[in-house]
């Protein structure tokens, strides 16, 4: 697994900026850039939040939460989760058993079309 340094060299150098023009957009120093790349040091919560979007991820895919880098980056798919989270859980229930029945049917579907 990427540890939290490697993956933002690796989304850094995806996206063709130098850990300079990182260090600039964080207004930091490039000697600061290498160290979290190196795992020598970690960035503050707001740091991290900061890299995140400019490297066009989240923070969670840089902790390791996930291995999907762009995760929760689709505002409509966000809506839609933070208004199922403020349901109450009975129907918070209810409607993830639904979508886990659906997304289980399109997973058979798309096995059947092999």
């Amino acid at each position: 697994m990427n540890t939290f340094g490697k993956k933002i060299a690796a989304l850094r150098k995806a996206g063709k900026m130098s850990q300079t023009e990182l260090a600039k957009a964080l207004s930091t120093s490039t000697s600061v850039i290498g160290r979290y790349e190196r795992d020598e040091m970690t960035p503050s919560i707001d740091a991290a939040k900061k890299i995140a979007k400019i490297l066009n991820t989240t923070v969670g895919y840089l902790l390791g939460e996930t291995e999907q880098e762009n995760v929760f980056k689709n505002p409509d798919m966000l809506k839609r989760l933070n208004e199922i989270e403020n349901m109450q859980e009975e129907d918070k229930k209810h409607i993830l058993y639904t979508i886990d029945g659906l997304i289980k049917s399109v997973k058979i579907k798309n096995i059947a079309a092999l």
